[in-house]
């Protein structure tokens, strides 16, 4: 048997190399920053969460270091969403 390499064409009115050519970069930025704002949210209540046991003397300080490190990457992730999806506007 010989090896055959399978090319398939792309599809009509796709570009080479899109894997969804609907979606164009700036509604895949909308996309993200919509799931990172919900994303901060949640971990924003998680904090706030934390931060009243930690209070309460029912959770270790690190709890509230490591909950309030996840807000600060999940924050900064979704102002660079923000900036890039601002800049493709």
């Amino acid at each position: 048997m010989q090896n055959r390499r399978r090319t398939t064409a792309p599809t009509a009115g796709a570009k080479r190399g899109a894997i969804l050519p609907t979606m164009s970069l700036k509604s895949a930025a909308l996309f993200a920053l919509v799931g990172m704002i919900l994303l901060t949210v949640v971990l924003a209540l998680g904090f706030i969460r934390d931060v009243s046991a930690f209070l309460s003397g029912a959770a270790a300080a690190m709890t509230v270091l490591v909950s309030l490190i996840h807000l600060l990457a999940s924050l900064s992730v979704t102002v660079f969403l923000f900036v890039f999806y601002r800049a493709h506007s």
